[in-house]
């Protein structure tokens, strides 16, 4: 299978080509050049098994064809449980038993192992360039870390993640450099695409991706879907709905591909938080992108996402198609407290901020009489965000192990001022 660009100006990739480049040299985000068709799926034993039957169409034909099942198994090594919530029908999808605690770990995972088998033959070592709000960044940084030929720089907005995401982005060292940007998560989204559009630095350091705009992290986030909703169809027959918090759109965009591909979903909801761009369009207005605004739910903190460009080429740029497949609804801050307040004290749960976003747009469709069974994908450990949750439910927060572990060391981040030249530096730094 071969993958263009988003934006038509590009010649046509392998998936190796595309997963080793990130951005399409047109700036546009690869795509398949079609996609496979609908077909009748089963899971897997684990999610690895049916992370490898899902992507198999993705990888026919290409060189890592016959290394996609030790692909799947080197990242997908943790579970991913779908447990009720305290109403009938409701359940959370726990995306964050990896190694940082986030579901980006289930992309970065799969993106390091896709690059430490590429770069085997490559003398000249390979920069990876990541721009995040929160999660991506520790969970990149931890699958890439002391991979031979490789190295990371993350760039995050300086004040704008919660405390323990900057500890773990900078916790690392060695092959990885984190860089506290001062300005947004589109700044930092900015300078990474105008480095990947770089002729003249790639030429001196070969740089590729690990955001969301990455294929290579972009195939794999459709496993988790896949797996819980084909299990909770074999067990009774139903569909699945999720609500996804969801900021660049990456994590949507995959459980959007997963439905076109078989996978039993049903209704997908997207849930944000105060930036509003994706809820006003798909309420009937232009697609705006703005600058984002800081919000407890950080990692939502989107005001451009990129994957939009990937959604609008599914529905062939039909916007009235697009809006009539999807709902998207908006959750301030106020309401994101009360959420995790009020279930924590009515059910017991503790959930993140961007889970409880998710929550409260699954409580208003219940109140407006949708039914059926609804997945929350939760998206981080609640022990992440201490400092937001810890107060509003009125107890401390169980650390998992791996997470402590990475507390445990010492951190370091670079600040560096929201201009172009001075990621330039450290990237010819590296070298």
């Amino acid at each position: 299978m071969n993958f263009i660009s988003t934006r038509n100006a590009s010649p046509a990739a392998t998936l190796s080509q595309a997963i080793a480049a990130g951005l399409a040299p047109d700036g546009g985000l690869y795509v398949p050049e079609r996609l496979p068709p609908a077909r009748t799926l089963v899971p897997g034993r684990d999610v690895a098994e049916t992370a490898a039957t899902l992507l198999a169409p993705f990888f026919a034909g290409d060189t890592l064809e016959t290394e996609l099942p030790a692909i799947c198994r080197d990242a997908f090594d943790f579970t991913v449980p779908l447990h009720p919530l305290g109403t009938p029908g409701d359940h959370v999808l726990e995306l964050f038993h990896g190694p940082t605690a986030a579901f980006k770990d289930f992309g970065a995972r799969f993106l390091a192992a896709c690059m430490a088998r590429l770069r085997r033959q490559e003398a000249k070592p390979l920069t990876i360039l990541v721009a995040t709000s929160g999660d991506t960044g520790a969970a990149v940084a931890a699958a890439f870390h002391r991979q031979p030929g490789l190295r990371v720089v993350v760039l995050y907005p300086d004040g704008r993640v919660s405390p323990r995401q900057a500890h773990q982005l900078g916790c690392f060292g060695d092959n990885i450099s984190a860089l506290r940007v001062a300005g947004s998560f589109d700044d930092c989204q900015a300078l990474v695409k105008r480095a990947l559009n770089d002729a003249e630095l790639q030429a001196q350091a070969p740089l590729s991706s690990a955001n969301s705009i990455s294929l290579g992290r972009l195939l794999p986030q459709m496993s988790y879907y896949a797996h819980a909703a084909l299990t909770h169809h074999a067990d009774g027959g139903r569909a699945l709905n999720v609500v996804i918090p969801t900021g660049n759109l990456g994590n949507a965009m995959a459980a959007i591909l997963a439905r076109a591909l078989g996978v039993p979903l049903g209704r997908i909801v997207l849930a944000t938080n105060a930036n509003r761009v994706l809820p006003d369009f798909f309420a009937g207005g232009t697609y705006t992108p703005a600058a984002s605004v800081a919000t407890l739910a950080n990692a939502m903190d989107v005001g451009a996402p990129s994957n939009f460009e990937r959604l609008r080429w599914l529905y062939a740029g039909d916007d009235a198609a697009l809006r009539a497949a999807f709902a998207s609804a908006s959750v301030d801050d106020a309401t994101i407290r009360d959420v995790i307040a009020r279930r924590n004290r009515d059910h017991g749960e503790v959930h993140c901020p961007h889970t409880a976003t998710a929550v409260k747009v699954l409580e208003d469709l219940r109140a407006q009489g949708e039914a059926g069974d609804w997945a929350v994908a939760s998206t981080a450990h609640p022990a992440k965000f201490e400092s937001v949750v810890e107060p509003l439910i009125g107890h401390g927060i169980d650390v998992p192990p791996a997470l402590a572990d990475l507390l445990a060391r010492p951190a370091y981040a670079e600040p560096v001022p929201n201009d172009y030249e001075a990621l330039r530096r450290v990237v010819l730094a590296g070298l």
